[in-house]
C-alpha cells in the first residue's frame, strides 16, 4: 500500500485557523481512517487533535498520497503560517465543523447516562469523512460506538430500530440529526468468512427481507430510498445523462439500449415472482460481524426499497470464486422455500446490470450531497459503475 502523508491545518473550537503543521507519515493509507492520524500527530508533534474533514488530497482516488486535513485543537500551538481562510459551505456536515465532534460526544454521554452508564476512558476518534463520523467510547470492559451520518443516510437508525432483535446492532439511542449510539458487537468483521458462514449470512439476510414482504408502506414511512422500477429507472437515466462525457461512444450506445429496455426488463423481473421488500444496499461479508455462526449485519445506511436480489451482486463479487456457485444455489433455495414458484435465478440474471447501475446512482447521490473537497472519495465511481453496466449489457447481447 502507498504511504499516506498527512498535513494538518489547525483550528481552535471557535473556528480560528492558527496555522499548519509540516506533513508527517501515517501508518494506515486509507484517507477516511483518522485514528492513525490522531496518533501520528501526537507522536510527531506532541499535540492532541480531532480531525474534522479533508481539505486537499493528491488527485488519485486510491489510498495513500499527500492529504491535508482540518484538525481542531483545544488551544493555539506553534505552527507554520497558512495563508487564506476556511470558507463555509452549505453541504458541510456539523461533525466537520469546529465544535461539532464535542457536541456529538456530549450527546452520546447524555445517552449513556440515561442507561446508567458513563465513559471510563477518553473517546477514540476512528473515522471522519463525508459519509460518517465514528468514535469508540470506552465503557468499562466494552465500548459504545458513536456514529454520525449526513441527512441522506439518516434512515439507518430508523431501520435498525424497526429491525430490533433481528441480528442488527443494538441502538442505545439516536436522534434526527444523524446521531446513533450503538452497543459493542462481539466478534470480528467477517471478511474471511468460510463457506458455511457465507451460507449463514445469506439465510440471515433472506429471512429479514422475507419478513418485510407486503410492508413497503412501512419502509416508505421511514423515508428509505425507492429503488423500484419507475423510480430507479429515472435515477439511472439521470446518472447516464450526467456522466455521458466520461464514457466511450460504445459504452453510451450500450447504456442507451439498456435504458430503452428497462421497462420491459422490470416487467420480466416482476414475472419472476419475487416481490419488492427491504434491500440492505451494501451487503457483503465485511458488513457482518460475529463469531462462528452468530452474526450481526451492520451498516444499514445504504438500505432502500426494491427487489431483494439487488443485494446479491455486491455479496458475490467478494466471495471466493470457488464458493460462488454454492452461495448462489443456496440463495436461490432460500427464496424458493419462502416464495414457492418464484424464479430467483432468472431474476438475478435480469438484475445484474440494474444492480451495477444502481451503484452508479448511489455514488452520484453522494457526490451531489457532499462539499467539493470531499468528492475525491467518489469522483470516478458513477462512470466506473456505468462502464460495468455497459459491459454486462454488451456481453449478454453478444
Amino acid at each position: 500500500m502507498p504511504q499516506r502523508r498527512a498535513r494538518l491545518v489547525l483550528s481552535t473550537p471557535d473556528g480560528a485557523v492558527v496555522g499548519c503543521l509540516p506533513p508527517f507519515p501515517v501508518d494506515v493509507p486509507w484517507r477516511q481512517e483518522v485514528e492513525s492520524v490522531v496518533r501520528a500527530a501526537h507522536e510527531h508533534h506532541g499535540i492532541e487533535v480531532t480531525i474534522l474533514r479533508l481539505l486537499e488530497a493528491s488527485p488519485d482516488q486510491g489510498p495513500g498520497g499527500e492529504v491535508t486535513y482540518l484538525a481542531e485543537i483545544a488551544k493555539p500551538v506553534p505552527a507554520q503560517i497558512r495563508p487564506g481562510k476556511i470558507e463555509a459551505h452549505p453541504l458541510r456536515q456539523a461533525y466537520a465543523e469546529p465544535g461539532g465532534p464535542a457536541a456529538d460526544l456530549a450527546w452520546a454521554q447524555r445517552v449513556l447516562a440515561g442507561h446508567g452508564l458513563a465513559p471510563t476512558g477518553k473517546p477514540v476518534q476512528i473515522r471522519s469523512w463525508n459519509l460518517s463520523s465514528v468514535w469508540r467510547i470506552p465503557v468499562g470492559r466494552q465500548s459504545a460506538w458513536l456514529k454520525v451520518v449526513p441527512p441522506f443516510l439518516a434512515h439507518e437508525a430508523r431501520i435498525i430500530t424497526a429491525l430490533a432483535g433481528r441480528h442488527v446492532p443494538t441502538l442505545l439511542g439516536h436522534d434526527e440529526h444523524g446521531r446513533a449510539l450503538l452497543a459493542e458487537i462481539p466478534g470480528d468483521d467477517m471478511y474471511e468468512a468460510s463457506l458455511s458462514q457465507l451460507l449463514g449470512m445469506v439465510t440471515l439476510l433472506v429471512g429479514i427481507q422475507a419478513s418485510w414482504i407486503g410492508r413497503v408502506e412501512e419502509l416508505r414511512a421511514m423515508r428509505l430510498p425507492d429503488w423500484r422500477g419507475s423510480s430507479l429507472s429515472g435515477a439511472i437515466a439521470d446518472v447516464v445523462r450526467r456522466t455521458s462525457q466520461e464514457l466511450s461512444g460504445d459504452e453510451q450506445a450500450s447504456l442507451q439500449g439498456f435504458l430503452d429496455g428497462l421497462a420491459a426488463r422490470f416487467a420480466a423481473l416482476q414475472a419472476c415472482g419475487l416481490p419488492d421488500t427491504l434491500v440492505h444496499g451494501d451487503c457483503h461479508p465485511g458488513n457482518f460481524r460475529g463469531t462462528g455462526q452468530q452474526f450481526t449485519l451492520l451498516d444499514w445506511g445504504d438500505s432502500g426499497i426494491g427487489h431483494p436480489l439487488l443485494d446479491q451482486s455486491a455479496f458475490l463479487e467478494v466471495v471466493p470464486p470457488h464458493h460462488a456457485e454454492a452461495v448462489r444455489g443456496h440463495w436461490n433455495g432460500e427464496w424458493l422455500a419462502r416464495v414457492p414458484g418464484c424464479d430467483p435465478a432468472r431474476a438475478a440474471d435480469l438484475l445484474a446490470p440494474i444492480a451495477t447501475a444502481r451503484r452508479a446512482v448511489i455514488y452520484q447521490m453522494f457526490l451531489d450531497n457532499i462539499e467539493p473537497s470531499e468528492r475525491i472519495y467518489h469522483r470516478g465511481d458513477p462512470a466506473d459503475w456505468l462502464r460495468q453496466t455497459a459491459a454486462l449489457v454488451r456481453n449478454r447481447v453478444e
